[in-house]
Parts: C-alpha cells; sequence; structure tokens
C-alpha cells in the first residue's frame, strides 16, 4: 500500500482488484441465479442457430418445398376425407332373352339405340342397353329436381348400382351444350355419389319412358342388371318406397325358365 492509500501493483504489473468473499455463501445465490439464467439463454440461442444455419445454406429454397409438401398433404387428406368415396358396383348379367314386354316397355329391355355417355375426359358411345344396372333419370329443361337426384345418387351408391342423367330435349331452345350444363349443375348438387351424364340427341331414352314432355319432372327409369325395366317412375318422392325399389335393382328382373 503505497502513503497516499492507494493499492500498489503486484509483481506483474497488474492492477489491485478489489475482492470481497462473503461470509455467507448464500449470499452468492442470486448471482447464481443470474449466471444459470445466462447460460440458459446461451443454449437456446445455440439450438436456434443450428436450426437455422442448414436452411441458410440453401436460401428460400427449402421454406418453399417444405411449405409446398405442407399444401399437398393437407390437400390430399381433404380429397380423401370430402371427395367421392369409391362403390363397389353389382355386376351386370347378360341382357334377359325372355323377357316378359317387348323392348322399350316395363318389364322389358331398354329399347335398341345408341346413346352417348359424356362422364369423364372422352365421351363414348354405347348402346342404351349397356345402362345397367341403375336408375335412369330422363331430365327436363328447368326441372329443378336437385335435392331428387342428390337422393337418388345416395340410394344407388349404398346399393351397388348406376345412375345416370339425361336431358330431355324434346323441347329444348336451347344448345345441347347449355342442356349438358344444366346436367352438370344437377350432378354438382350431388355430395355422396357421382351420376353419370348421357347425351341423346335421337331421344331413345325420353321417346320410350317419358310420353308427356311438357310434364316438367324428372322420369326415373329402374333398370335390373339383366337391362330388364322394373318400374317407369314420373316425379318420384324421396322415402323408404324409393330405397327399397332402388334396392331391387341389384337381381336379375327376367324369370328364369323352369
Amino acid at each position: 500500500m503505497r502513503p497516499d492509500g492507494d493499492p500498489e501493483r503486484d509483481d506483474h504489473g497488474l492492477p489491485w482488484v478489489d475482492v470481497v468473499i462473503p461470509d455467507d455463501a448464500r449470499e452468492l445465490e442470486r448471482d447464481l441465479i443470474a449466471y444459470r439464467r445466462e447460460r440458459r439463454r446461451e443454449r437456446r440461442r445455440e439450438r436456434m442457430r443450428r436450426l437455422v444455419e442448414p436452411l441458410g445454406r440453401f436460401g428460400v429454397a427449402v421454406p418453399l418445398i417444405v411449405g409446398a409438401l405442407v399444401v399437398a398433404l393437407i390437400s390430399g387428406t381433404l380429397l380423401t376425407v370430402l371427395g367421392p368415396r369409391p362403390v363397389h358396383r353389382t355386376p351386370a348379367d347378360p341382357v334377359a332373352g325372355s323377357p316378359s314386354a317387348a323392348p322399350g316397355r316395363i318389364g322389358g329391355p331398354l329399347p335398341p339405340g345408341r346413346v352417348t355417355v359424356i362422364t369423364g375426359a372422352t365421351p363414348r358411345e354405347v348402346d342404351a342397353v349397356d345402362l345397367r344396372a341403375g336408375v335412369i333419370g330422363i331430365v327436363p329443361p328447368g326441372c329443378g329436381c336437385g335435392a331428387l337426384v342428390a337422393e337418388l345418387a345416395r340410394l344407388t351408391r349404398a346399393n351397388g348400382v348406376g345412375l345416370w342423367l339425361a336431358a330431355d330435349r324434346r323441347r329444348a331452345t336451347v344448345p345441347e351444350q347449355e342442356s349438358i350444363k344444366e346436367l352438370r349443375a344437377l350432378a354438382g348438387e350431388s355430395h355422396d355419389g357421382v351420376p353419370g351424364l348421357i347425351s341423346d340427341p335421337r331421344h331413345v331414352l325420353a321417346s320410350a319412358y317419358d310420353p308427356d314432355p311438357s310434364d316438367g319432372r324428372l322420369t326415373a327409369v329402374l333398370v335390373h342388371t339383366d337391362g330388364v325395366v322394373a318400374e317407369v317412375l314420373h316425379g318420384p318422392v324421396p322415402g323408404p318406397m324409393l330405397a327399397q325399389r332402388v334396392s331391387a335393382l341389384k337381381t336379375a328382373g327376367a324369370r328364369a325358365p323352369r
């Protein structure tokens, strides 16, 4: 100690440091807590740096890829939950060889003639009798029958049979594309089944089963697995009786010979 009271330097020239050693170690508790808090903060910063550093090497590419994968995963989940579910279809039987009525009549097979299935990317022309088993809905312009179509879609799907919608254009004043657009709108209201769409420019179906084109109601043609028409319902009403009739289409309509 110098005469003026200031501390002298040690042999190595370092300044004097005033170190206070407490009598009770508990007095260091606050300093110890602060030290540990600072160490935890440093460890968190180090972990964050390790997570961010790999992304930094690739710029924005990795976040974009991760975001795209998340969007794809969510979209796939929504399509699985909300999209159309696969349907077990009842296999078609051979066309009835000895029906009880003539073609185009109740109890007989569907009438001869060709129609075009326009569901899907490529339209395909088929014989009318190939529309089996299931329900063929003959739709007049502006029928306002979305709820009925949705119910028929639900019932046919539940029973593993088909549903087709054909526009009745015998009194149409608009181009066929407008009629097809109306059919697509009706099919879009069916959330529990996807109806097939039929183009019938020669009126093969409408002429056989809907004699009054001014009726304005949907006509449902119920077809068995062998092409035999079970019933023709003009403006069917949803309910247990309609469900029972659709369920009966899973079998052949013609009686086997004894």
